[in-house]
């Protein structure tokens, strides 16, 4: 029998707050991160660098579905702000391989445990156990949600 403690969720209702108060938090988070304003496209290849090997920018631009231009446009300002670095590919000198620098490496740290900082010291200062450990609950589900493949075509 089901729990009577749980009302009927809308689900529409439900998508629509989740979508605006996960943005709210990014947003915070932002402020918080120290880095300056980069732009979506900037995001996406630091995020792309941060996690795997050098990538070359026909690589990069088939990761986020743009044109090269595009993407070598989008490098080259990263490049300019110190944030990436290019070196020859070993395997195609024609081509440069792109990896985040490591000054900007240490910047992303610190911008990271910056926000970190600041969501700790809010859910310390802000929270009661039981509501830090029900937004623990929270976080699991929302990463398996985060987790879900493509909704597949209809």
């Amino acid at each position: 029998m089901a729990d009577q403690a749980f009302l009927p969720v809308a689900l529409p209702a439900l998508a629509a707050e989740l979508r605006v108060v996960v943005g709210r938090l990014r947003r915070r988070l932002r402020q918080e991160s120290h880095l300056g304003d980069f732009t979506p496209s900037q995001v996406a290849v630091l995020t792309h660098l941060e996690r795997g090997a050098a990538l070359t920018v026909t690589a990069l631009a088939r990761a986020e579905g743009v044109r090269p231009q595009s993407m070598g446009a989008t490098v080259a300002s990263l490049e300019a702000a110190g944030c990436v670095a290019g070196r020859d590919d070993p395997s195609d000198g024609r081509q440069t391989l792109w990896a985040l620098t490591d000054a900007f490496r240490t910047r992303l740290s610190a911008s990271r445990a910056a926000r970190e900082d600041w969501l700790a010291h809010s859910l310390q200062t802000q929270f009661t156990p039981q509501e830090q450990a029900e937004l623990a609950r929270a976080a699991g589900l929302l990463a398996r949600l985060a987790d879900l493949g493509p909704t597949p075509a209809l």
